[in-house]
């Protein structure tokens, strides 16, 4: 090799980036002294890179994943703003700037203030929610014009803060409109990621960048709201009510069975207190058209009417209201020596003799003295 052939081939650059797979890096400015490219230059552009020349502030040509010899033929772009048309000899001048991309992952958001939306079957309610996304470069020309634009390098915490705002925005809507229940939101984690996805893909998109992952990994209620849910659903799993009481009545049993020093008698008394009130309640709530009670600040239930039985020609009739009662007062069919019955009485009395009923049968005067 001779002397002037050895000077030629140490003045030929190499442009490349040794971009590192763990680095949070998305773009890097070639750095080159006054920006000056020698002719016939080495551009290398590894897989997951771009490369983009800017001239004099205008963006010029974009190169892809490749190995090339900087020529008028591969850079029409730059070649006609500097009126190169049959070729050049001389250095150059231009900035080379290198794009990642690949995908930068796990990257976090979340709700900094509450969601406010409208529920079907809890009205208003506040929602906090987190996940995290991925962006990806899709657009070198755009990500430089409205990112990058004359910063030498740029990395991914630059930007996320702007990229969060934008999908809690985004986000915020598309759970308000989804129509989602609240109680359904953490059944449907994967469908609220789908629409978050495509809120956002048009705004990201305008900056050039793409979002190819993007997960919902919780949506929460207010704690306050949460304790109640637990309380509701606590009383969904009781379930029967008289069994739940004999489970409570075996675990007092098992846990005075541990604690001996207790007492037969201490013991007894409470084991004999509890079944008897859950006797009580589980009696009242089985009578037939016990009504359940009544929410503070209602009025009380209407009284109850008695209900009559009366012996009319050999028979039992009834039940009889006051009303039906005195309509068979006024037929007829019921006299002072008619035999009747209610609920409470010991056993079938005559009409005269129960005093609720002498109203039915006014005045009658006093039988007549014998002769």
């Amino acid at each position: 090799m001779g002397l002037f052939s050895f000077i030629r081939t140490e003045l030929i650059d190499i442009i490349e980036w040794n971009q590192t797979s763990e680095s949070d890096l998305m773009a890097w400015r070639f750095p080159r002294h006054d920006n000056e490219i020698k002719n016939g230059a080495k551009l290398i552009v590894r897989e997951g890179q771009m490369a983009v020349f800017v001239n004099m502030g205008k963006l010029c040509d974009i190169f892809g994943p490749g190995m090339y010899t900087l020529k008028t033929e591969n850079l029409p772009l730059l070649s006609t703003l500097m009126g190169w048309k049959y070729g050049f000899d001389s250095p150059f001048k231009c900035e080379v700037y290198f794009i990642s991309t690949r995908r930068f992952l796990d990257l976090k958001w979340g709700t900094a203030n509450p969601i406010i939306m409208r529920d079907r079957e809890f009205g208003m309610v506040r929602l906090r929610a987190y996940g995290s996304f991925a962006i990806q470069v899709s657009d070198g020309a755009k990500f430089l014009r409205e990112v990058l634009a004359t910063d030498p390098q740029l990395q991914t915490y630059e930007i996320a803060g702007q990229l969060r705002n934008i999908i809690v925005t985004r986000f915020s809507d598309a759970v308000a409109s989804s129509g989602i229940p609240v109680l359904d939101l953490a059944a449907n984690l994967d469908e609220l990621s789908k629409v978050g996805r495509e809120r956002i893909t048009n705004d990201l998109g305008e900056m050039g960048i793409s979002v190819p992952i993007f997960l919902v990994e919780n949506v929460s209620l207010p704690e306050n709201v949460e304790r109640a849910l637990d309380k509701r659903t606590s009383m969904g799993i009781i379930g029967d009510m008289n069994q739940y009481m004999r489970f409570q009545a075996a675990e007092s049993m098992e846990k005075a069975a541990e604690n001996p020093g207790q007492g037969a008698a201490g013991i007894g008394v409470g084991l004999g207190a509890g079944m008897a009130m859950a006797q009580q309640f589980v009696g009242v709530m089985a009578q037939p058209g016990a009504a359940a009670p009544a929410a503070p600040g209602a009025p009380p239930p209407l009284p109850q009417t008695a209900q009559w039985f009366a012996g009319i020609g050999g028979q039992s009739a009834g039940p009889l209201d006051a009303a039906a009662l005195q309509a068979q007062v006024s037929a007829g069919n019921v006299t002072r020596e008619t035999l009747v019955w209610r609920q409470g009485m010991a056993a079938w009395t005559k009409a005269a003799d129960v005093p609720e009923l002498a109203p039915l049968f006014g005045s009658a005067p006093p039988p007549l003295p014998p002769h």
